[in-house]
């Protein structure tokens, strides 16, 4: 495995398709006690969370108060007396429920005996109104007389800022009570769960809640689920009517709504906020806070319009023109794609639906009068409409995923019912509901024999039906062993007999399953070539050559590939519901990738890259046909390759070496040589693709094996980079192929002495140092260990169409010490064959 360092990047980070990192879904224990009443402590709870499948992340308690009040207590004030050495401090005596009162020296003007106060003791720590240092408590003298606690005022507790005098409490008060429970001010804990793309189900107080009943009602475990009855529901008046039109009912299956008037906006209670701030929501007002309160509870988004604003009190649920602004809620204009659902007035958009609201259709603190809204939408819609405008909010991270299409007239009337205790409002008119085509149940047949056998174990009948029981799936027939069931549509991501089986598996515990005391096992041949293997040998023979491995997505943007003849647009794999228009496409090259992180690295001033990356690349070729759908489409292991900046820093004594193409080619070589090729054994042409402005391309025989050369420069400008980047791009399947066929030999080192000699030949322009190297391998087999070329000449002063290499030959006898007859004789056959089969003459 390779790592990449720390000053390299290959981008912003996205998630493989397929797969999504787990949502953080922040759950208030005291919320959660309001749906399910269980003896369970929160530790046994959090555990049982894990076992099915709601991971906890964390558990942590929420003060609120900071320090919790701590050693603050209930005090009855028994004496009260002037202080000997002062005119403005009493001495008093103190019951706080203990065996012993307490002596207390106090400053406060208000202080009297039978008053009923908070008392901080000795070794508490208080946190006042705006200090951000504790103050402990400890045992002290006050102008000589003892002190052994601190009776307390508001700001002195950080509960308030007054500081005019002591807190007194009421006079049922008892001595000794925490201070937290005496101010109904006890904290909170927040269990932190990891929730996965398929649990939208659990994405709400009521879905946790309910998913622990079914847990415990599957083991005997006592406890009670109740949903907050709506039956209390009534029209008040029919004051305010808006009509609603949906004529984008593919995106909108079913949508409702209702008016109420009279609110009366201000802060939320006590309790409201409470269970908001515990899972990380700030207060804003009743109105919002309800919609906000109703969300996390049952999971149903909800979007409360300003009624006033409503134009012509109508709502049209619809698309826009492609390019019709929209000013959101953050105060920026976007522009509307023609596929975004919008909520409209009769004349204008006023909502991304499902997503973000507008700046000016909204409950503001002036507001009257609200349609609220509550409705299901098509998660596709909601999805690209969120990635197209860069918005992730809780309400489409949920419509994204599916919410419960039998939720929405309950959340509807919660709210209402809440709006009108809270916030005196009256419902002014009928609920709106179009759902022209219900959701029906999951329906599907699922079997004893295959819950066995995909659980390794068999489990009891009677068990099953009660899990069933439990999960809320109906069984509507049985026949054998098989049921017909129907799943409630809650559960969107439980269609299929398998998925109802991992909820079974769920819930009868994986801890339950014992591990099998003995392993079955066969004898498999490895694949060849064994591409894993290989893989690694490239790996391991770039990274000891300083370069760095990078992993990105196979998902691109089609704009890369958009006026490209050698990668042609229409040879891309669409992705049918991309997440964004950067990510939808398979690439059909690896070169795009390497320079987004090339980019992104030289932007952060490492400009001096050495990287490569093996990954599948993906095409269609609509000409290919078959009886197999997945014939036109085609995947390729690649490896690509890249070097820019400088391939040797500059120092005292070193000049400075730009990377150039020769670099790679070097790099490409010795590659190749580690799986057993030579270079100069492929077939060479110049290519011809728009990737590059100069390139080589590779064969093995017939088969197109690697491409390599400068990036073009068009392509360097769309990623605005200034720095050539050379490239090389290898098809790894068939390098893979040619390795398997070759065998990689070590020989020991010579004993004897090598010898070097040169010569300067003058050429055809036309003849490739290859072929001169073919010829001179071709002629001594036996002595010639390596040719190079360290010159190369083309000027005036030679003959037109002529050039001049200087070669070096490297000539070695394994058995014995060249002698001068030896090397001249080997030397006088090389010169004579390159003389008469490349047309070579000896330069002087």
């Amino acid at each position: 495995m390779y790592l990449w360092p720390a000053k390299l990047s290959t981008g912003p980070r996205k998630e493989p398709c397929g797969h999504k990192r787990n949502r953080e879904m922040k759950i208030s224990y005291n919320w959660l006690r309001d749906y399910l009443q269980t003896d369970l402590t929160i530790e046994q709870l959090a555990s049982i969370l894990t076992d099915i499948g709601l991971e906890v992340d964390a558990v942590k308690h929420i003060e609120s108060v900071r320090g919790g009040l701590e050693g603050v207590v209930v005090g009855h004030v028994l004496t009260c007396g002037r202080h000997p050495d002062s005119d403005h401090l009493s001495v008093t005596t103190v019951d706080v429920g203990g065996s012993e009162t307490l002596q207390i020296v106090c400053g406060a003007p208000n202080v009297a005996a039978g008053q009923k106060v908070l008392v901080a003791t000795v070794g508490a720590t208080l946190y006042p109104a705006g200090e951000s240092e504790g103050l402990k408590i400890k045992r002290s003298k006050i102008r000589g007389v003892e002190s052994l606690g601190m009776i307390c005022a508001e700001d002195e507790l950080g509960i308030g800022g007054d500081h005019s005098g002591i807190m007194i409490l009421d006079a049922t008060a008892l001595p000794g009570v925490p201070a937290c429970r005496a101010l109904d001010l006890e904290g909170d804990t927040m269990i932190e769960i990891g929730l996965t793309p398929n649990r939208a189900d659990a994405a709400s107080h009521y879905g946790v809640a309910r998913d622990l009943a079914a847990y415990m009602a599957t083991h005997d475990i006592a406890c009670r689920l109740d949903l907050p009855p709506v039956d209390a529901f009534k029209v008040d008046n029919h004051d305010l009517t808006v009509d609603v039109e949906v004529r984008s009912p593919e995106g909108a299956p079913r949508y409702a709504g209702v008016t109420i008037t009279g609110l009366k906006i201000a802060p939320s209670p006590k309790w409201l906020q409470d269970h908001l701030r515990t899972i990380g929501i700030n207060p804003k007002n009743n109105v919002v806070d309800i919609t906000n309160f109703v969300l996390h509870e049952v999971g149903q988004p909800l979007h409360a319009f300003d009624a006033d604003k409503i134009d012509g009190r109508r709502i049209v649920v619809q698309t826009c023109p492609e390019g019709t602004p929209f000013l959101t809620l953050d105060g920026i204009e976007r522009k509307l794609s023609a596929d975004d659902l919008m909520i409209c007035s009769a004349t204008r958009p006023m909502c991304l639906a499902g997503v973000f609201g507008g700046s000016d259709s909204g409950v503001s603190d002036t507001t009257v009068n609200v349609f609220l809204e509550s409705a299901l939408f098509n998660p596709v819609s909601i999805r690209k409409s969120a990635r197209r405008h860069g918005l992730n909010t809780d309400a489409s991270f949920r419509f994204e995923r599916g919410v419960d299409p039998n939720i929405t007239i309950y959340a509807l009337k919660r709210a209402a019912l809440m709006f009108r205790e809270l916030a005196g409002g009256k419902v002014s008119g009928e609920i709106v509901d179009i759902y022209p085509a219900p959701v029906e149940d999951f329906r599907f047949d699922i079997s004893f024999e295959r819950i066995n056998a995909l659980a390794g174990k068999q489990i009891p009948e009677q068990t099953v039906r009660r899990i069933l029981a439990a999960l809320q799936v109906r069984i509507e027939r049985e026949a054998g062993d098989t049921l017909s069931v129907a799943v409630p549509p809650y559960r969107v991501d439980v269609r299929r007999q398998v998925d109802l089986i991992e909820d079974i598996l769920r819930l009868y515990g994986y801890n339950n399953i014992e591990i099998p005391t003995h392993l079955n096992a066969s004898v498999s041949y490895a694949p060849r070539p064994d591409n894993v293997r290989l893989k690694n040998r490239a790996s391991e023979m770039l990274s000891s050559l300083s370069f760095n491995e990078i992993m990105s997505n196979s998902l691109t943007s089609s704009a890369y590939y958009r006026d490209l003849q050698s990668h042609p647009l229409q040879r891309c794999v669409k992705i049918l519901n991309p997440l964004s228009s950067e990510l939808d496409v398979m690439r059909q090259t690896l070169l795009f990738n390497m320079l987004e992180a090339v980019t992104l690295n030289v932007n952060h001033k490492c400009s001096d890259l050495q990287l490569y990356e093996i990954g599948n690349c993906h095409t269609f070729d609509p000409s290919r046909t078959g009886d197999d759908a997945l014939t036109p489409y085609g995947e390729t292991m690649k490896l690509g390759i890249a070097v820019t900046g400088l391939q040797r820093t500059p120092s005292w004594n070193v000049a400075s070496q730009p990377s150039d193409f020769f670099a790679l080619r070097s790099t490409v070589e010795r590659l190749l040589g580690r799986f057993g090729l030579e270079i100069y054994d492929l077939r060479c042409e110049e290519s011809s693709s728009d990737l590059f402005d100069q390139a080589l391309s590779l064969s093995l025989g017939s088969t197109p094996l690697l491409e390599m050369g400068v990036v073009a420069g068009e392509i360097l400008r769309r990623f605005d980079l200034k720095q050539p980047v050379y490239f090389c791009e290898i098809d790894f399947g068939a390098l893979s192929r040619a390795a398997s066929r070759k065998t990689v030999k070590v020989t020991e080192l010579g004993k004897f002495p090598e010898v070097r000699r040169d010569l300067a030949l003058l050429v055809d322009k036309g003849v490739t140092f290859a072929a001169l190297r073919k010829v001179a391998f071709d002629t001594e087999r036996r002595l010639l260990r390596s040719v190079g070329l360290f010159d190369v000449y083309q000027g005036d002063k030679l003959p037109e169409g002529k050039k001049s290499y200087a070669l070096s030959f490297i000539l070695e006898d394994r058995e014995r010490t060249l002698t001068d007859q030896a090397i001249d004789k080997a030397m006088s056959n090389l010169i004579r064959r390159l003389e008469t089969e490349c047309g070579a003459t000896v330069r002087s």
